[in-house]
């Protein structure tokens, strides 16, 4: 692989004022969704909910729902990114498609199979086919192995090439990651955090993975050496075709690497959509949150500044969260229908869903709720005698031909 990004050495490393767009568009530009996009993973009302138990009987005193109802699709060869607050279920949702957890329910299809219900040995031919890339590069590698070692095991484990061949195909995927690969067998902590990331990417990508879950694969690094990892993991997608579950909280990370976006709150996802339709067109007051605090290089450079929108109160407890919308505690558009009943995920453009009764662009949120017709409710939420739902409201993954349009709220398509 000539493309590859070579690391880069104290002497090149940019000013710490540059961007990380900057940085990384400045050899790579963002991502791109496939021209017919077709899903390697899909999964539907994913949860998982971990017990309590007291502490003298042992017995289960309450739950911790750390993932309810979560519904998405991964596409071949392209990224999805997954953003959120710390404590959203992020990572949780990333251990369950890697089966490093068993679900409390819902569905997970890869490649036309269910592997949310699969057992050990039936999950031992998949492994090779979904990998993961963990957060800190210096608590995921064993330190008494050498990098040959901790690269080189899982061919063995899977048998993937002879033993007399491993140490050749560790070298090769040194190479890969842009390491030297006469370092085999130095051992992690002779790294920097950059290059024991790349190794963990070269550990991931030893197997030939179809699906990558990428668990904030560069929050421990510094910018420069981000943009090098990212565009790292651009060059590999684009070489060997690979599909990716990007999971992070820095959005211009995302925004670079993922065509597509989806936006959790405290174990359920808020907003979903294509990259254009998210970071221009967000229609939930928690995605527009967090997007005012990201900052605006450019529009620093002319003089601007937009505005912060500061969310009051903490995060809820996963254990007792708020009925109807959890966003509600610290919503500043909520009213008593958000406290009654929970919003639908619902598909509002071709590419575009939220989950909130008074979505729209920030600032021209409307006065009444959008989905008290569809759900057979009144404004405030309680029961209409005189209605019953106007059409079903589909909060499964993927996207519908057809979609609510928010001004003329009726359904229709282009």
């Amino acid at each position: 692989m000539s493309d590859i990004t070579p690391p880069l050495h104290a002497s090149e490393t940019s000013d710490a004022g540059e961007s990380f767009t900057h940085l990384a568009e400045a050899s790579h530009q963002p991502s791109q969704a496939p021209a017919v996009p077709e899903p390697i993973l899909t999964v539907e009302n994913l949860a998982m909910y971990f017990p309590i138990k007291s502490s003298i009987m042992r017995r289960t005193v309450g739950q911790v729902q750390a993932v309810d109802g979560v519904s998405f699709t991964v596409n071949k060869g392209s990224s999805l990114g997954l953003v959120g607050e710390s404590g959203c279920g992020k990572s949780t949702t990333g251990r369950l498609i890697t089966r490093l957890y068993k679900p409390t329910g819902g569905t997970m299809t890869f490649e036309d199979q269910d592997i949310a219900t699969l057992n050990t040995r039936q999950l031992k031919p998949l492994r090779s086919d979904i990998q993961m890339i963990f957060q800190d590069p210096y608590t995921s590698l064993n330190p008494r192995h050498t990098v040959g070692t901790i690269i080189g095991t899982p061919l063995e484990v899977h048998n993937v090439v002879p033993k007399n061949k491993v140490l050749g195909r560790v070298q090769e995927l040194l190479e890969v990651v842009g390491l030297n690969p006469e370092h085999y067998n130095r051992y992690p902590n002779e790294f920097s955090g950059g290059q024991r990331q790349r190794i963990g990417i070269a550990r991931a990508l030893a197997l030939q993975p179809k699906l990558m879950v990428a668990d904030e694969p560069v929050s421990a690094l510094d910018v420069s050496i981000q943009a090098q990892v990212v565009n790292l993991l651009q060059d590999i997608q684009k070489e060997f075709g690979v599909a990716f579950l990007f999971i992070a909280h820095d959005l211009a990370i995302v925004r670079h690497f993922c065509p597509e976006v989806a936006v959790m709150y405290l174990g359920k996802i808020v907003e979903i959509g294509d990259r254009e339709s998210i970071y221009r067109n967000a229609q939930h007051p928690y995605t527009q949150a967090l997007l005012s605090a990201v900052p605006d290089v450019k529009q620093a450079a002319v003089g601007g500044r937009r505005e912060r929108i500061h969310l009051e109160g903490d995060v809820p407890s996963p254990i007792n969260p708020p009925s109807g919308c959890r966003f509600r505690t610290r919503c500043p558009i909520a009213k008593e229908i958000c406290a009654r009943v929970e919003p639908p995920l619902l598909q509002t453009g071709p590419k575009h869903k939220v989950a909130c009764h008074f979505a729209g662009e920030l600032g021209k949120h409307p006065e009444h709720p959008l989905t008290s017709r569809l759900l057979g409710v009144d404004d405030l939420g309680s029961p209409d005698p005189g209605a019953g739902p106007a059409q079903s409201v589909d909060t499964g993954a993927g996207y519908a031909d057809t979609w609510f349009d928010l001004e003329s709220r009726s359904f229709g398509r282009n």
